[in-house]
């Protein structure tokens, strides 16, 4: 069979456009990826510096809160605005 020369043929064309088809899926896909694993960092650093700026919690029992709940409690019940009774069972809520 004799070699042949110039343009190729028509298994040629459909060969090289396969080829160059599946290249470039292949590029396509590959910063799709890189595309995404950039969108996740990026994400993820700015969960972590929010998370770094957000405040401590407040302690839940004992300190200053307390201290100022109870005073609080104290100058109702001096106002008259709590009996004996409820002063007593906020009182005892609070220090439960």
């Amino acid at each position: 069979m004799p070699r042949r020369f110039g343009r190729p043929g028509l298994l040629g064309t459909m060969a090289r456009t396969a080829v160059i088809a599946g290249t470039a899926g292949a590029v396509n896909r590959s910063m799709e990826r890189a595309s995404q694993n950039r969108a996740q960092t990026q994400a993820d650093a700015q969960a972590y510096r929010q998370q770094a700026a957000a405040p401590p919690p407040a302690p839940s029992g004992g300190g200053d809160d307390m201290l100022a709940q109870l005073d609080r409690l104290a100058q109702l019940h001096a106002a008259g605005a709590l009996n004996d009774a409820e002063f007593a069972a906020a009182k005892a809520k609070l220090l439960a």
